[in-house]
C-alpha cells in the first residue's frame, strides 16, 4: 500500500543469524498489568534477550505515515524499531508472523523479527533484524526468481487465509481460512472493501456494480490450479530494496496464503520489469487465463486506496469494475 512505509536505514550490520533470539510475542494484558512493566521494553528486550550490554545510539529513521521507526546501535549490532502510539500489538503481531514465515521459506531476503508488545503509555512496537540497504531496489531478474521461489516454497494445508487477521496499510485485512479461493477472494478481499466504501462514502454505484462482478467472476479462473502460496501482500516499490551485497529485500508485509498471481496487485506502482516476470515465470509458470485475470487483482489495491485516500482512485477502481461487467456479460 502506497504510504505504508518503513524505511531501514543503511548502518551497520546486525551479527549472523546464527546469534539471532527467536520472536517472542508479549502476552496482550489488561492495562492495570500492563502499567507494571517497565518503563521502556524496548530497551530492557534489547538489554537482555537482545544479547547487548549496551545501547550506543538510538537514531530516528525516516518512514511512513503510519509508525516511526528507529535504528538502536548496540555492541551487539543494531535493530530496527518500530512503534505506534495509537495501536495496539496486534497490527505488529500480524507484520512478524509474516515476516517470520516469509523467512521460514529460506528464499527472499526479509527483516527477521523479534519482539512484538505493548507500550505502558499505550501503542505498541515491534523489534527486528536490522538490515544495510545497498544503493539500489535490487536486480529485477533476482527479485522475480525469489519471489517466485518463496511462492513455490510458502504452501498452507490449511487452504487460502492466514492465522490471524492483519492490515493493508491501517485497513484490516481480513484472513479466515476459505477451502476456495475464488469465494475467499470474492468475500475477505473485493467484498470487504466494497462494504467499506458503502460505509465510509455511501457509494452505492461502486458497491452494487462491486458486487455484481464478484458473483459473475468464476469463469476468469476457469483452468488455472489454484493453489495457497505465501504472498507478501503488499509488494510496491517502498516495500522493495536490496541489502549491502545486492540482495532483493522485501519488507512491510501484510501476509496471507492466497493466488499467486494476487501478489502483482500493487505493480502500477511497483516498478516491475519485463526481466522480472521472465525470471517469476520461469519458475512459477502462467497459469490459463492469467492476463484476464490481471486486474481483478489489481481492483483490491484500488480499492483499498479509495477507502484509505479518498477519490482519486475512484475511477480506476470503477473503471476496472465496468470493464470486467462488459467482458463477463454481467
Amino acid at each position: 500500500m502506497v504510504g505504508h512505509v518503513g524505511i531501514i536505514a543503511s548502518g551497520s550490520c546486525f551479527p549472523a543469524l546464527a546469534r539471532l533470539p527467536r520472536l517472542a510475542f508479549t502476552e496482550r494484558k489488561p492495562f492495570a498489568t500492563v502499567a507494571a512493566m517497565g518503563d521502556d521494553p524496548i530497551r530492557e528486550w534489547i538489554l537482555s534477550e537482545g544479547k547487548a550490554t549496551r545501547i550506543t545510539r538510538i537514531s530516528p529513521v525516516g518512514g511512513g505515515c503510519i509508525n516511526s521507526a528507529s535504528q538502536y546501535d548496540t555492541d551487539a549490532g543494531s535493530f530496527f524499531v518500530k512503534t505506534n502510539r495509537r495501536i495496539g500489538p496486534s497490527m505488529f503481531e500480524g507484520e512478524a508472523l509474516g515476516l517470520g514465515a516469509m523467512y521460514e521459506t529460506g528464499t527472499i531476503h526479509v527483516p527477521r523479527p523479534f519482539k512484538v508488545g505493548p507500550l505502558p503509555t499505550g501503542g505498541s512496537f515491534i523489534i527486528m533484524e536490522f538490515i544495510e540497504f545497498g544503493t539500489s531496489r535490487g536486480n529485477q531478474p533476482v527479485l522475480g526468481k525469489k519471489l517466485a521461489e518463496m511462492h513455490k516454497a510458502g504452501k498452507s494445508a490449511k487452504g487460502f487465509g492466514f492465522d490471524v487477521d492483519n492490515t493493508i496499510g491501517s485497513t484490516p485485512q481480513i484472513n479466515t481460512w476459505t477451502s476456495d479461493w475464488v469465494q475467499f477472494y470474492g468475500e475477505h478481499r473485493l467484498g470487504y472493501q466494497l462494504k467499506l466504501a458503502l460505509e465510509q462514502y455511501g457509494d452505492r454505484s461502486v458497491y452494487d456494480k462491486g458486487q455484481r462482478l464478484v458473483k459473475s467472476m468464476g469463469p476468469l479462473f476457469e483452468g488455472a490450479v489454484i493453489e495457497p502460496c505465501l504472498l507478501h501482500g503488499d509488494l510496491w516499490s517502498g516495500n522493495i530494496s536490496s541489502d549491502k551485497n545486492g540482495e532483493p529485500v522485501i519488507l512491510d508485509p501484510a501476509c496471507y496464503y492466497g493466488h499467486n498471481e494476487a501478489e502483482f496487485g500493487m505493480s502500477w506502482c511497483a516498478g516491475f520489469s519485463g526481466a522480472f516476470y521472465d525470471a517469476y515465470f520461469k519458475v512459477m509458470p502462467k497459469q490459463p487465463g492469467y492476463e484476464k485475470r490481471r486486474d481483478i487483482y489489481l481492483l483490491y489495491h484500488y480499492l483499498n486506496h479509495y477507502n484509505l485516500f479518498g477519490s482519486g482512485y475512484r475511477s480506476s477502481a470503477m473503471s476496472i469494475i465496468d470493464d470486467y461487467l462488459r467482458m463477463l456479460n454481467a
